[in-house]
C-alpha cells in the first residue's frame, strides 16, 4: 500500500488480536512489535490487577519498558474493575496511541471487555449498595449456584450466558432485575451500536487439534508453578484483606491455589482444578468466538496465520500515519 494513497479523513485503526487462554496472542504481538510502531492494550480482566504476574502471564517489567503496554497493573487485587470501566480507559488508551501515530493493538481473551467495546454497553441502573448486600448475604446462605438458580427463573437468557461460578455477573443481573423489574438481557438487547468511529481488524487465534491445545495448557500451568505462583498466591492470601469472593482472586489458578492455602485441599488436586478450569474458559472463550463471525479465525500453528496478521498491521499502521521508514 503506498503511504501516500493513504486516506487522510480514514477512521483511526486498531488490531484486535484475541482467542482462547494459552493461544498464543502476547507471542504473536511482540512479533509483531518487533516489525512495527505498536502500542499493546491489554484486554485481561486478571492483569489489571498488581501482585498477579506469573498466574495471569503478565508480560515482564524488561518486556514492557521495551513494548509500551496499557491496562495493566492499575488496579489493587481488593477493588473491582468493570467492563465500563475498561471501555473508558481503553477508548482514552486508543486515542492517545493513535495520537502517537502508532498502532494500537488489543491483545487478550476476556470476551466481556470486548464484547462491550466493540457492540457497546448499555445503559444500566446506577448500583444499589443496600440490594448488593442483600444478594451477598443471601449469597452466603444459599451459595452463588443458587443465585443463578433464582437469576435462571427470572431473566433465563442471561442465565444462559453468565456461568454459576461468576458472582459478578450473577449479582449485576439479579440487582438489575429487582431495581427495574426488567432482565438484563432486555436492558442489553436495547443497547445502541457504538459510534462508528473506529476501524477494528478483528483476529481470533483458534487451535484446531483440540488434543494438542488441552497439551498445551497443562505444560503452561506446570510452567507457572515452576515459576513460583504458589508462593504468588500464598501471597496475596498472606494479606488478610482479600477473600475468595473478590473478582481477582476468583480468577483460573488463583481460586484453587487459595483454596489450597487455606488448607481446603491438597497441592495436587488445587493443581488438577485449575487445569480443569482453564480447560473449561478455553471452550467458553472459543464458543464465543464461533458465536462472532466478525473475527478472521487463524490457526496459530499455521506459518502463514502471522504473516496474514502482519500484512493487515502494516497497512493499518500507514493508516495510522506510522513514518514509512518504520514499517520496513
Amino acid at each position: 500500500m503506498n503511504p501516500r494513497a493513504a486516506p487522510v479523513s480514514a477512521a483511526p485503526v486498531a488490531l484486535v488480536l484475541t482467542g482462547p487462554t494459552g493461544s498464543g496472542k502476547s507471542e504473536w504481538a511482540l512479533r509483531l512489535a518487533a516489525e512495527l510502531p505498536i502500542e499493546i492494550v491489554s484486554v485481561d480482566s486478571a492483569q489489571v490487577f498488581r501482585g498477579m504476574d506469573i498466574g495471569t502471564a503478565k508480560p515482564s517489567q524488561a518486556i514492557r519498558a521495551s513494548v509500551p503496554h496499557h491496562l495493566i497493573d492499575i488496579r489493587d487485587p481488593a477493588e473491582r474493575y468493570s467492563a465500563g470501566e475498561f471501555v473508558r480507559d481503553a477508548r482514552e488508551a486508543l486515542a492517545a496511541i493513535q495520537g502517537r501515530g502508532r498502532l494500537p493493538v488489543l491483545v487478550g481473551g476476556t470476551m466481556l471487555y470486548l464484547r462491550a467495546l466493540l457492540r457497546g454497553m448499555a445503559v444500566l441502573p446506577e448500583r444499589s449498595a443496600p440490594l448488593r448486600a442483600e444478594l451477598e448475604a443471601q449469597a452466603a446462605e444459599q451459595g452463588w449456584a443458587g443465585l443463578h438458580a433464582e437469576l435462571a427463573r427470572v431473566d433465563p437468557q442471561a442465565a444462559t450466558r453468565i456461568h454459576r461460578n461468576d458472582p459478578q455477573r450473577i449479582q449485576r443481573a439479579l440487582e438489575v432485575y429487582r431495581l427495574t423489574g426488567r432482565p438484563i438481557s432486555e436492558w442489553q438487547a436495547a443497547t445502541p451500536a457504538p459510534a462508528g468511529d473506529m476501524r477494528w481488524l478483528r483476529f481470533a487465534l483458534v487451535p484446531t487439534d483440540r488434543a494438542a491445545q488441552l497439551k498445551a495448557l497443562e505444560h503452561r500451568l506446570a510452567t507457572m508453578l515452576d515459576a513460583g505462583l504458589l508462593a504468588e498466591v500464598r501471597a496475596l492470601y498472606g494479606r488478610g484483606d482479600l477473600h475468595v469472593e473478590l473478582p481477582a482472586i476468583r480468577a483460573v489458578g488463583y481460586r484453587q491455589l487459595w483454596a489450597h492455602c487455606a488448607g481446603s485441599v491438597t497441592l495436587e488436586e488445587a493443581s488438577r482444578q485449575a487445569l480443569l478450569a482453564t480447560g473449561k474458559l478455553a471452550k467458553r472463550q472459543m464458543s464465543w468466538l464461533r458465536g462472532d463471525s466478525s473475527f478472521e479465525r487463524l490457526d496459530p500453528a499455521a506459518a502463514s496465520g502471522f504473516q496474514r496478521i502482519l500484512g493487515a498491521a502494516r497497512a493499518a499502521a500507514v493508516v495510522a500515519g506510522a513514518p514509512p521508514g518504520m514499517l520496513e
